[in-house]
């Protein structure tokens, strides 16, 4: 069974390109590694949201915190990713909100904070962003068919159709009183 954060950053990424236009995107990638221009080290992103005309991105960061609200020291290093990497900002989605210095810093950064149920499944979700809220529903329909087979004969006495319960040949009609079956 798949740990429950990287289903989350995979429903995160399928929802967030589902609905790319509404942040002004053309489509979100997948996890990949972006090299920082100021460290020269990589970074690990959960996603990449690329600009319309394909002209910057933003970094997706997904965080499945259950617990607490995202803080000012996480929000702080998501800014420096930014900066290292060139992105014009980031996507954070999580279930829960911010800190009051962690919604400084995105404000501050172009961070746009999007809120994710944490068990949220590409079909099943409520996701709310920018004074929006996009819902999921889906429903399990179980369809099942039962079949019936009924052997039908041409009594070879009197010509007459009937069920076939084993191998007659013979209706019930037909049939001497002594060999037919009570049951």
């Amino acid at each position: 069974m798949k740990e429950k954060w990287k289903n989350y950053e995979e429903v995160a990424a399928y929802l967030l390109n589902q609905f790319a236009k509404e942040f002004e995107l053309s489509r979100v990638e997948e996890k990949q590694k972006i090299k920082g221009r100021l460290s020269g080290t990589k970074w690990e992103i959960d996603a990449k949201g690329v600009k319309e005309g394909d002209v910057g991105f933003v970094i997706v960061e997904c965080r499945r915190y259950t617990t607490s609200k995202q803080n000012q020291e996480k929000l702080g290093s998501l800014a420096y990713r930014i900066k290292d990497t060139g992105a014009d900002g980031a996507i954070l989605v999580s279930p829960l909100g911010m800190q009051e210095g962690a919604e400084k810093i995105a404000k501050a950064e172009n961070i746009i904070h999007v809120h994710l149920n944490a068990n949220s499944a590409p079909y099943d979700f409520v996701m709310q962003f920018l004074k929006k809220l996009m819902v999921g529903v889906s429903e399990k329909i179980i369809i099942s068919e039962s079949v019936t087979v009924k052997l039908y004969r041409s009594c070879l006495r009197c010509g007459a159709e009937f069920i076939v319960k084993e191998n007659e040949k013979i209706c019930p009609n037909c049939m001497p009183k002594e060999d037919q079956c009570t049951s």
